[in-house]
Formats: C-alpha cells, structure tokens, sequence
C-alpha cells in the first residue's frame, strides 16, 4: 500500500482500531453484514439527498460545496476523533489535487448537529502523520491485538476477532 492508497474509511479504522484497519487492508469486509454499518447507510442515503459524492480515488466523501467545504454524514449522535480525523484527511486530499478546502463539516442528523472543523497548517501536518501511521500498521506482519470486548461492542470485526 502506499500513500496515495490510504482513504478516509482506513483513517477512521487507525483512530478507531488498529486491527480493523489491518484486516480491511487486506480485503477483510464484513460491514454489509453489520445492522450499525446497514444503519449507518440508510442515515447517509436519506439524509442530504440533493448531494453528489466525490470520488477521489481512495477516498471518497460525501461532498463539497461552492465554498471548498468538505460534508460528511454521520450515523453516530457525537462527534469523534475518528470524524474529525476523516474529514481532515479528505481536506487534504483536495489540497494535494489543487483544491482549496477550508475545512470540514460534520452532519449528525440523528441529533441534527453539525461540527465544524477548519483545515489550517496544523491540520494538514496530522494528515500526513496518520497516512504514515496506517501504512505502518497495514504495513505490519502481524494483525496488531484486538481491542477489550466493550470497545468492540458494534464493530462489523466483532465476530472475527472475537470468535474461538
């Protein structure tokens, strides 16, 4: 894997749970089998219709409007590392390709929240240091541990790692 292949869902997964992003590196997927995952979809498919994703190769987001602000939906009711982190990561990539993004808005439609998050120098320098922290986890012979039980609680990976 190299660089320019790290995406927004392997940077939510290196916030989240390391070996989650290891295993989806190596085409682990079961998140269409997962209610929060099959949730989490119907949140974003109902919610801001009148939008277009933006394909970026790697990463996908949700869109961007006429002021290079970058829009994620959220399924969740609370604003995470793991959000911020995304959204940040997809600013980035739309600098790296000529695009001026200001920034990155949460939507939280459960909670009708929205978080906003402005892209600065600050944010462009944790960007690049979560591209090389995932590609040294992904980069790892070994799956890193699993997480305790509870944090694994809705996680698509529960039954893999948890089963004996």
């Amino acid at each position: 894997m190299q660089a320019e292949d790290v995406g927004g869902v392997h940077i939510k997964y290196l916030y989240h749970c390391h070996r989650q992003l290891w295993l989806y590196a190596r085409g682990i997927r079961p998140e269409h089998l997962n209610a929060a995952v099959q949730l989490g979809e119907a949140v974003h498919d109902t919610s801001y219709t009148r939008t277009s994703p933006v394909d970026l190769g790697a990463a996908r987001l949700d869109h961007i409007d006429g002021r290079h602000w970058v829009h994620e939906v959220k399924s969740s009711t609370r604003t995470s590392d793991a959000d911020r982190a995304q959204v940040i990561h997809y600013c980035y990539r739309l600098h790296d390709i000529g695009i001026p993004a200001e920034g990155g808005i949460l939507h939280y439609p459960k909670t009708r929240r929205t978080t906003r998050i402005r892209y600065d120098e600050q944010a462009a320098t944790q960007a690049v240091a979560d591209i090389g922290a995932t590609l040294a986890v992904v980069a790892a012979p070994d799956s890193p541990p699993r997480l305790t039980r509870t944090a694994c609680r809705g996680c698509s990976f529960l039954d893999y790692c948890w089963s004996d």
